[in-house]
């Protein structure tokens, strides 16, 4: 295994599983604003590294793609709507809500496969999906009402990567991250300049934000390009597969801040719904190898 590839893999979801601190540590602005400062900082990112890389004619390229930059666009808006949605929760005390939704998001990504691509699922697939269904209905029954931050985030961020695969792989990351900002941006500067305006904002020297506050929020776009440059790089040296079990790094950590360092409550029905989301995961995971073993024409052992 490239252990280049392993420490950016590493990198990557290591730095979104700490997401929850960072965001907790902007508590004093609302999600709105803590978003609209990440789409914001995120363009003036992408615009200094694409100049140090001389990665501007990537950008060019896909602007000169209408077909691309409506699809980014759109992409733009279920990854702005994740972001809202996942700050609401780990500002309103819901880490734990924020794990789950990633923890089910390959679940959901499936559902979507079946519903809008057409793709046929294999019964261990299905199994998975009725699996976290079950969940979903245990934490659902347990809260007595619908997980609704879990979901969101899970479908949100599924139908960003199933708009973000009808791009295309010829958008790289940066290249992508940059088009989708320079999107988002426009709104998001508008409306901080209202806040400033209005007296509404955060991004002041005094109360209640202060100069700590303003550098924090300034950083969100390092914050947001950084694990995406790690990512690419991880994905372009390492399995598939290998990818693909990094990626429960994230929520699992997310899981631990939640408990351990917010005091999030697990009450007996949420140790269920998780442990059966784990099940799902373990089922789709067995399969995923199994299958990849016989496309190579391999003969994988049958567990017992």
């Amino acid at each position: 295994m490239d252990r280049t590839g392993l420490l950016l893999g590493l990198g990557c979801y290591l730095s979104w599983g700490a997401f929850p601190l960072f965001f907790r540590a902007l508590e004093a602005a609302d999600a709105t604003e803590i978003v609209a400062h990440r789409a914001a900082w995120s363009l003036l990112v992408c615009v200094l590294l694409l100049l140090a890389t001389g990665g501007l004619g990537a950008v060019v390229r896909v602007l000169r793609d209408r077909r691309a930059v409506v699809t980014l666009g759109i992409a733009s808006v279920f990854i702005a709507g994740n972001w809202l949605i996942y700050v609401y929760g780990v500002n309103t005390g819901r880490t734990v809500d924020a794990a789950l939704g990633y923890f089910i998001n390959p679940l959901v990504t499936i559902l979507l496969a079946v519903f809008v691509l057409k793709e046929r699922l294999r019964p261990a697939q299905w199994a998975s999906c009725a699996i976290g269904a079950a969940a979903v209905l245990v934490i659902g029954v347990g809260y007595g009402q619908v997980p609704w931050i879990s979901l969101g985030l899970a479908f949100s961020f599924g139908m960003y990567g199933l708009v973000k695969n009808r791009a295309g792989r010829t958008v790289g990351a940066l290249p992508g991250l940059a088009v989708e900002t320079a999107v988002l941006s426009p709104l998001a500067v508008t409306y901080l300049l209202w806040l400033g305006w209005t007296g509404q904002g955060t991004f002041t020297p005094g109360d209640p934000g202060g100069v700590g506050h303003m550098v924090l929020l300034a950083s969100a776009g390092a914050v947001t390009a950084a694990p995406l440059l790690l990512f690419a790089g991880a994905a372009r040296r390492l399995p598939l597969s290998v990818v693909g079990m990094l990626q429960y790094l994230t929520p699992a950590l997310q899981l631990i801040t939640g408990v351990v360092v917010f005091g999030e409550e697990m009450p007996a029905e949420r140790w269920a719904g998780f442990v059966l989301v784990w099940v799902a995961i373990a089922v789709l995971t067995v399969d995923g190898v199994r299958h990849n073993r016989q496309r190579r024409g391999g003969t994988p052992r049958v567990a017992v």
